[in-house]
C-alpha cells in the first residue's frame, strides 16, 4: 500500500488511536508519543504501510517540511529569557553525549573483532555510527560516501536498518527513563504537577480561529523558504554550508518576541500534530525485515551498533547523574546526540518541557556539524 493518501491516512489514523487510548485506557501511562511510535512500528512491519526501505514520499515529505514546520510552530511560544534556564547544562551533557558515542564506537570495533568481522569497512561504520549518534543521518552518509559504503548495498541498508531501529528503541529509552530515574534521584526541573500542565499545555482546549490558522500556516511556509533561500545564497556567496533549520530557528525566536506572534491561536497544537506525524515516522523506519539482506552480518552490525548506544547512555546518563544534572535535560541532550534536532525537540515537547526546545534545538543542530568531523576522526585513529 504505496499510494501517498493511503500512507498519510494511516498516519494520521494512528494517532487518533495513539491519543484516544492515552486518554481511556490503562495505556495512558504510556503517553502519545510512546504509542504513535509504537503503533506504526507494528503497522510498517506488517505491511499496511511502506517500512524505510520502501519509503514513501509522505516520509520524505514530512522529513523535509513537516519537521522543521513542528520546530517553527513551537518555537513561537519560547521567550529567549528561557535559553539561559538550561543551555550551559545541555550544552554540557551534549558534549559528554559525544563523547560517550566515540568511545562506544571504539570499544564496539575492539569486542566484536571489526577487522575480521567487518573486513575493509570496519573503519567506515565506526565512524558512520559515530556520525549518526552525534549528530543525526547527514553525518552518517557523508562518511559513509567518503569511504565507499554506499556501494556494497546490502551493507549500506542493513545497517541502515539498524541505525533506524535504535534510534527508535532510543527514543523510547529516553521518554522512560527521566520518568523512573526521576523517581529513585529527584532532580530539580523535573517534576510538574497535573494541575501545572494543565494551565501550561491548554492546546488540546484551545480554539483556533481561521485568521490564526491562515496566518500561523502563512508564515511557516514562508519561514521554510527563506531559510532554504538563505541557506543557498550563503554557501553560493561564502561557502558557508549553514543548515537551514537554524535559520528557521531564528526566524520562530524573533517572530516570538512581538506581541502580535504571541496572541495567534494554535501554534502549539500544531507543533503537537506535527511533531506526531514525525514521530510515526520514526516508528515506520524501525524496520525488522530490512536486517535480512545481510544475514548473518545483520547479527554483528546490531551487536556493534547496541554497544556504541549502550555505552553512550552509560556515559551521557552516568556523568550526568554524577554531576546531578535535571533528568529531563540529559534525555533530551541525549536524543539530541542519537536523533538530531527534530528529535530532542519532540522529546522536549513529550516530556512537557517547553523551555528545553530551544536548548535541545541547538544542541542538535550543532551536532550535524560536530557529528561529521568526530566520525572522520574515529575512523582514522583505528588501526
Amino acid at each position: 500500500m504505496s499510494n501517498p493518501l493511503w500512507v498519510l491516512t494511516i498516519l494520521v489514523v494512528n494517532i487518533l488511536i495513539s491519543e484516544w487510548l492515552e486518554n481511556n485506557t490503562f495505556l495512558r501511562h504510556l503517553g502519545t508519543t510512546l504509542l504513535v511510535i509504537i503503533l506504526t512500528a507494528v503497522v510498517a512491519n506488517l505491511g499496511v504501510i511502506p517500512s524505510a526501505t520502501e519509503s514513501s514520499v509522505v516520509y520524505d515529505a514530512i522529513f523535509t517540511y513537516v519537521a522543521p514546520l513542528s520546530v517553527f510552530f513551537l518555537l513561537l511560544d519560547v521567550r529567549l529569557s528561557e535559553l539561559k534556564k538550561a543551555g550551559l547544562p545541555m550544552l554540557t551533557m551534549f558534549l559528554i553525549g559525544a563523547v560517550g558515542t566515540a568511545l562506544g564506537a571504539v570499544l564496539a570495533i575492539w569486542v566484536i573483532d571489526g577487522p575480521e568481522v567487518f573486513g575493509e569497512h570496519y573503519k567506515a561504520l565506526a565512524g558512520m555510527m559515530t556520525g549518526t549518534y552525534i549528530g543525526g543521518s547527514l553525518n552518517f552518509n557523508a562518511i559513509a560516501l567518503h569511504y565507499g559504503v554506499m556501494k556494497e548495498g546490502g551493507l549500506y541498508a542493513g545497517t541502515v536498518a539498524v541505525d533506524n531501529i535504535l534510534t527508535t528503541v532510543w527514543m523510547v529509552v529516553t521518554l522512560v527513563l527521566p520518568r523512573v530515574l526521576g523517581k529513585i534521584w529527584k532532580r530539580v526541573g523535573g517534576k510538574t504537577s497535573a494541575k501545572d500542565l494543565e494551565e501550561k499545555f491548554p492546546e488540546e482546549k484551545e480554539t483556533v480561529s481561521m485568521w490564526s490558522l491562515a496566518a500561523l500556516l502563512s508564515l511557516g511556509g514562508g519561514s521554510l523558504l527563506v531559510s532554504d533561500w538563505l541557506a543557498v545564497a550563503l554557501n553560493a556567496a561564502f561557502g558557508w554550508n549553514f543548515p537551514s533549520i537554524l535559520i528557521v530557528t531564528t526566524i520562530a525566536l524573533v517572530l516570538a518576541q512581538f506581541k502580535a506572534i504571541r496572541e495567534l491561536q494554535g501554534s502549539r497544537l500544531l507543533g503537537l500534530f506535527t511533531v506526531y506525524l514525525f514521530l510515526a515516522v520514526i516508528g515506520a523506519f524501525c524496520e525488522l525485515a530490512a536486517l535480512g539482506g545481510i544475514g548473518e552480518l545483520a547479527l554483528y552490525v546490531g551487536i556493534f551498533t547496541l554497544i556504541v548506544v549502550v555505552v553512550h547512555g552509560l556515559v551521557t546518563f552516568g556523568v550526568g547523574g554524577l554531576l546531578k544534572v535535571d533528568w529531563d535535560v540529559i534525555a533530551i541532550a541525549s536524543q539530541a546526540n542519537v536523533g538530531g534536532a527534530s528529535s530532542a525537540m519532540a522529546l522536549a515537547k513529550s516530556l512537557k518541557r517547553e523551555d528545553l526546545l530551544l536548548p535541545a534545538i541547538v544542541v542538535g543542530s550543532l551536532g550535524v556539524g560536530l557529528g561529521t568531523y568526530v566520525g572522520f576522526l574515529v575512523a582514522e585513529v583505528l588501526l
